[in-house]
């Protein structure tokens, strides 16, 4: 039988967790979809919360949620201590049983279809009380609006105030199809990507385009480029390339395929490096999560299972930061 402590000590902790989801996700309906609560029950948990410390936290109007002073106070102070008794119900969780319930992930596009999606079903099949949902996109990711537990981006689409460590380094290989190179030429070294056609990744969230990086003799630079063709899809570039559109730049594990069928040939190869020759610059690949507490057992266990299950050409390099 329930006391009237351990009830009141129960409807205590459901209203700080209404309320802090609330105030994280900025709005009552959002913080209760994240709870897995209807937002008329997570409004009465907080009610019950404000009542209990004879304050309001909140005020509410039809467009915006606001803290008040007491609110702000409030959550300074309570927003650690949730997040401290979540880990910790997670870690008795843990010892007790398997992880379970959603993983959600948001990768960049490319990297979500070509290397994440073979590697999702055999970690479902290790954890089968985990299931799995699996965003690509290559635009800025609101964790906690969008209820993710991590993301992974490469180190130019990183983000401010994410915790990041990095989790793959892919080799690039700039690529044409033959059509293309019979057309206009074959250029020996990067600085003669001025007088091509060149197909450039642009950056979503930002408009960016993704340079193209090299090094030679130790010396990093971004050689000038005529850019004919941009897009936001690394998969569309790569099949403009091969239609004969021009020259781009793909990670590995996206011109290999197109490489091995020879409808991509590779320029400015690295596979046996030349004195004074430039190579191309990899692309480092960054697992984020939106701070330590956000290091759950469950992202822990894919965590794990990615430094084990990641192709070799794909591990880190060793000394890399």
């Amino acid at each position: 039988m329930t006391t009237p402590l351990e009830s009141k000590s129960t409807d205590t902790l459901r209203g700080l967790e209404s309320f802090v989801k609330a105030v994280e996700s900025g709005s009552i309906a959002a913080g209760a979809r994240l709870l897995g609560i209807s937002a008329a029950a997570a409004s009465q948990n907080i009610a019950r919360l404000e009542q209990s410390l004879g304050v309001r936290l909140l005020t509410r109007t039809t467009r915006r949620l606001a803290l008040t002073d007491a609110g702000a106070s409030y959550f300074e102070r309570v927003q650690g201590a949730l997040q401290e008794l979540e880990l910790a119900r997670a870690a008795v969780a843990d010892l007790q049983d398997e992880p379970r319930g959603l993983l959600r992930i948001a990768a960049s596009a490319a990297f979500g279809r070509h290397v994440l999606a073979p590697l999702i079903p055999g970690f479902m099949a290790r954890h089968p009380r985990i299931r799995c949902e699996l965003l690509t996109t290559d635009g800025s990711v609101d964790h906690i609006q969008e209820g993710v537990d991590l993301s992974i981006h490469i180190q130019q689409q990183l983000q401010d105030g994410l915790v990041a460590r990095r989790i793959a380094t892919a080799q690039t290989r700039f690529c044409a199809a033959p059509s293309y190179l019979q057309r206009a030429g074959r250029p020996s070294e990067p600085e003669e990507l001025r007088d091509h056609d060149c197909l450039l990744f642009r950056i979503p969230y930002d408009g960016r385009f993704l340079r193209w990086g090299f090094a030679r003799e130790g010396v990093h630079f971004e050689p000038q480029v005529r850019v004919s063709m941009s897009s936001n899809d690394i998969d569309a570039l790569a099949q403009c390339a091969a239609a004969g559109g021009g020259i781009t730049r793909l990670a590995s594990f996206v011109a290999d395929p197109y490489l091995a069928r020879g409808e991509l040939l590779e320029l400015f190869s690295s596979s046996t490096p030349t004195h004074g020759r430039a190579t191309s610059a990899p692309l480092d690949y960054y697992l984020c999560v939106r701070d330590r507490y956000e290091l759950t057992p469950k992202v822990r266990l894919f965590m794990d299972y990615l430094q084990q299950h990641l192709p070799a050409e794909l591990k880190p390099r060793s000394g890399a930061s």
